[in-house]
């Protein structure tokens, strides 16, 4: 079918909404009308070059919801008209990962930036007649996306999809990094390293875990107030400003554990983290570095004789298919926020507004809402 996508020709340059073709679904695979995609840093790192793809052109987005409209051959559990929820990680469940419990880390993520579908290894999205690379398998900067089951979860129906897309990525990934990766637990004191869609939802699973203290650490004034919305106990604008309250507060002991969510990490940024974490405690890294970058600040005396742990963690550590209902479940019963989390909604056509508005600080989480006019 003929439909609108923002495409990105080359790096550095601005999203290009013009129009697609999106092919039917093949043996696996679901065709979803979506009804928001959000607007992630993920994506950002396409542009900037710091996340490989293996060519050009690029349909963005991986972080949507909608409405299976077709379902091809050999589908299993999905049918037209169930409502899903995309995953940026698929899910087999048959690979060893998969089998283990950690469906955050299926072997099908190997193919992730290549484009090429998981079905048969072609291209199901068009544009100016050359195939295009979909972010994550998914590129839900359209507003209809054909992709392999493996990378969509049914949800109940009664879950506005808007705020569902959500779940999809930030949420999931802020939420398990505090809950699964830092395994904050109740009376610990955690900081928290960045305020943006993933920070956000790491702040909101440190509390509801029951941290003593939820301490955030972002330079945006905006950002720190809405972190103390969502369950931050104190914020600071640097790690400068920081420290010296950090070790009042905790009698010397520091964090129990630290999350770094910023947008793109650096390589100082661990030694950061590492700094304001006590003995034994653990520093989780959930942002994304440039790929190409190796270097890292370390004290290496300090991780060894204070015992501390560096982690990384994609996805917050969780699996997509028991993670997302679950999450869902707790928005509905107001034990999670989301619709406090979307703080702008676009149409497609303002895409490069949504991520101007990201790199000033001005969202939480920017999202695009489909229109009828999208879908022609």
């Amino acid at each position: 079918m003929k439909t609108k996508g923002a495409i990105l020709w080359g790096k550095g340059e601005e999203w290009s909404v013009e129009e697609i073709e999106v092919g039917d679904p093949r043996e696996g695979e679901v065709t979803v009308e979506l009804a928001a995609s959000g607007l992630c840093h993920s994506d950002e790192h396409v542009v900037n070059g710091g996340t490989p793809v293996a060519f050009f052109p690029v349909i963005g987005g991986h972080e949507g919801a909608g409405v299976v409209t077709k379902v091809g051959p050999g589908v299993t559990g999905l049918k037209e008209g169930d409502h899903v929820v995309t995953a940026f990680i698929p899910a087999c469940g048959q690979c060893p990962p998969c089998s283990r419990g950690q469906q955050n880390l299926c072997d099908l993520g190997a193919n992730l930036l290549t484009g090429q579908s998981i079905s048969d290894g072609s291209f199901r999205v068009q544009a100016r007649g050359k195939d295009v690379v979909p972010m994550c398998l998914l590129g839900t900067f359209s507003p209809y996306i054909t992709v392999h089951q493996a990378s969509v979860v049914k949800i109940e129906p009664d879950f506005p999809l808007d705020v569902a897309a959500l779940v999809g990525c930030g949420v999931t990934t802020g939420w398990g990094s505090a809950t699964k990766v830092a395994d904050v637990r109740p009376g610990e004191n955690v900081v928290i390293m960045g305020a943006g869609g993933v920070g956000m939802n790491a702040v909101q699973g440190a509390a509801a875990a029951g941290a003593k203290r939820v301490m955030v650490i972002e330079p945006v004034a905006q950002k720190r107030e809405w972190a103390m919305g969502l369950g931050a106990t104190h914020t600071f604008a640097s790690i400068e400003e920081a420290t010296g309250p950090i070790n009042e507060l905790t009698w010397g002991r520091m964090a129990e554990k630290t999350i770094i969510t910023v947008g793109e990490i650096q390589g100082e940024d661990i030694a950061a983290a590492l700094s304001v974490t006590g003995k034994g405690g653990r520093a989780v890294v959930t942002g994304m570095g440039d790929y190409a970058h190796m270097d890292v600040k370390l004290n290496l005396f300090e991780l060894t004789l204070l015992q501390k742990d560096l982690q990384g963690a994609i996805f917050g550590g969780l699996s997509p298919r028991a993670a997302i209902p679950a999450l869902l479940s707790l928005y509905q019963e107001g034990q999670l926020k989301l619709d406090d989390l979307v703080t702008t909604r676009y149409s497609l056509e303002d895409i490069n507004k949504g991520y101007q508005d990201m790199r000033d600080g001005k969202n939480i989480r920017g999202m695009v809402v489909y229109t009828d006019a999208d879908r022609r």
